[in-house]
């Protein structure tokens, strides 16, 4: 079997492409499962699917998670594609086994009042103030992830019309701008990046105070900075100004599939996770009489 998990990780370094973090977790699962198999004498290539299932089983009983189990399963899985491929099983055990529904988490989200006391801290009284207030208030505006606002160059932002292009792979989205957002936005890059950045031809919308684009570690510090300062004791992240952008507006009555498409969910499920935010009466309202609710 160890030679066959050699085999089955080079397929996946060299022709799938894989990332070294997605390699690791795919290497810890096989070997995982090989050690089981190992110590009750199962034979890998004749795996039984109630083999499967026990295993799935012993992985619940010693504590693991069920999105671990789930993952663990999508990997045992790729394995027997893999040896059916190179003929060295006959058939997948893991065939008509269903992974395990995870359940979705409850989004933590910040109240109006603390958003409003968080976009209060920064001061735009000098030029790492004008920008923190200008990225506080573009993350809150849109409900982009961290990844996506950094990745954002100058020309991806529309100051005339009030809106925002997205890129995420083949994939863009245009989402609107609020006014506080846009007069932050405005301020920031007429009067505050011109002179941050060391590069005139440098695209990075959101730069550090050396001029480079910012990056996710920089954000989460900047947050973390102004959450202290706001004296807030819930966690703020970027992704909880995602949730709160969306919580909000749905709060507010804005439609589920415009918030959908601002968020870039490719599923409606993942936005109606939402919906628990709603007070009874609005979510019932909802569910009568939104035709795809």
């Amino acid at each position: 079997m160890e030679k066959q998990i050699k085999l089955f990780l080079e397929f996946l370094q060299n022709e799938k492409k894989l990332s070294n973090n997605t390699l690791q977790s795919y290497e810890r699962d096989i070997l995982q499962y090989q050690e089981y198999v190992e110590k009750n004498r199962i034979n890998y290539a004749k795996v039984k699917q109630e083999d499967i299932k026990a295993y799935l089983e012993y992985l619940g009983d010693i504590g693991k998670k069920t999105s671990t189990i789930s993952r663990n399963l999508a990997s045992i899985r790729s394995f027997y594609q893999f040896l059916i491929r190179i003929k060295k099983a006959k058939h997948d055990p893991t065939e008509n086994i269903q992974s395990p529904k995870i359940e979705k988490r409850v989004p933590n989200v910040l109240t109006s009042q603390e958003v409003e006391l968080l976009l209060e801290q920064p001061k735009d009284v000098d030029l790492k103030g004008t920008r923190d207030k200008a990225m506080l208030e573009f993350a809150y505006a849109t409900g982009m992830r961290v990844t996506e606002i950094i990745s954002l160059d100058i020309d991806d932002v529309n100051l005339e019309d009030g809106f925002v292009t997205c890129k995420t792979g083949s994939k863009q989205r245009n989402i609107p701008l609020g006014s506080m957002s846009l007069k932050a936005l405005k301020e920031y890059v007429e009067e505050s990046r011109p002179i941050l950045i060391k590069d005139e031809n440098d695209k990075a919308l959101f730069v550090n105070i050396n001029g480079g684009r910012l990056t996710r570690q920089g954000f989460w510090k900047i947050i973390k900075y102004y959450k202290e300062q706001a004296h807030i004791t819930k966690e703020i992240t970027p992704h909880v100004l995602r949730h709160s952008f969306a919580t909000h507006l749905l709060q507010n009555g804005a439609d589920l599939k415009a918030i959908q498409t601002m968020l870039g969910h490719s599923d409606i499920s993942s936005t109606q996770v939402y919906m628990q935010f709603q007070d009874p009466g609005l979510k019932d309202v909802y569910q009568k009489a939104h035709p795809r609710a």
